[in-house]
């Protein structure tokens, strides 16, 4: 009866992502190119004075879509001048396949320089993307047995996409909604336990959103974020109006 009922509960949490999904999509789509443009900068600006990103040695940034989120190339450029190493996603086929696995996963793979983020194609969706050929003479976070110098890689940063984003008023907590695949939260519990595999408890990685202002619920009748048992807690938020949320300042 319980498994009946985990079920039901999980297809119940699911329609509501996608129902949120479906809405927020046609809310980003009238929002301006312009608007988006000055919204990315500003968060470029406040990222650049913030304690977290300037004290992170190992950083990971989303590769931006050509609209509807924050753009990151700013970002990518100056982690890269600033001495950084950098990471960006690369989707790949799952090694351990289980019908209770994802069958398709992410890791992070280290940028050389900015001559070879220049050189990234952009795939189906206007994302620039690494060269699959290219991964495995690339340093990555999680790896397989093909993998370059990486058993020690953790990360500092991850600054995060999402959907759609609100604050819960019973703990204050930053909620996300992805896209809806798991690609972050599934990467995020196997970064968790590779830190621990290495003795070094959790990750004390911080991990931080990037967001539109569109993209933050303010009130109920705007909807609020549907959370299940497998979606990570964010450190903070970052919008384009360049307020800083943390579950701290909200308390």
């Amino acid at each position: 009866m319980s498994i009946v009922k985990d079920e039901s509960a999980m297809a119940s949490l699911n329609a509501a992502k996608q129902q949120l999904r479906s809405a927020m999509k046609q809310k980003l789509g009238a929002i301006p190119h312009e608007s988006a443009i000055s919204q990315s900068s500003t968060v470029f600006n406040v990222l650049r004075d913030f304690k977290p990103y300037v004290e992170a040695r190992r950083v990971s940034v989303f590769l931006s879509m050509p609209s509807g989120e924050i753009q990151t190339d700013a970002i990518v450029r100056h982690a890269i001048d600033s001495g950084k190493e950098v990471f960006v996603p690369y989707l790949h086929r799952n090694p351990l396949p289980s019908p209770d696995l994802p069958a398709r996963v992410m890791d992070m793979v280290r940028l050389r320089d900015l001559a070879d983020y220049q050189s990234l194609k952009p795939d189906r969706w206007g994302i620039p993307s690494i060269d699959p050929a290219t991964v495995h003479e690339r340093q990555r976070i999680l790896g397989g047995p093909d993998v370059h110098h990486s058993d020690q890689a953790l990360l500092d940063l991850i600054l995060v996409p999402g959907v759609a984003f609100d604050i819960s008023p019973e703990t204050g907590a930053i909620r996300r909604l992805g896209h809806g695949k798991g690609f972050y939260d599934y990467f995020i519990n196997r970064l968790k336990a590779k830190a621990s595999s290495l003795g070094m408890g959790e990750s004390p990685v911080m991990l931080y959103a990037l967001a539109l202002s569109e993209q933050l619920l303010r009130s109920p009748s705007e909807g609020s974020v549907p959370v299940g048992p497998f979606d990570q807690r964010l450190d903070g938020l970052v919008l384009g109006n360049g307020e800083v949320i943390t579950p701290e300042s909200v308390k």
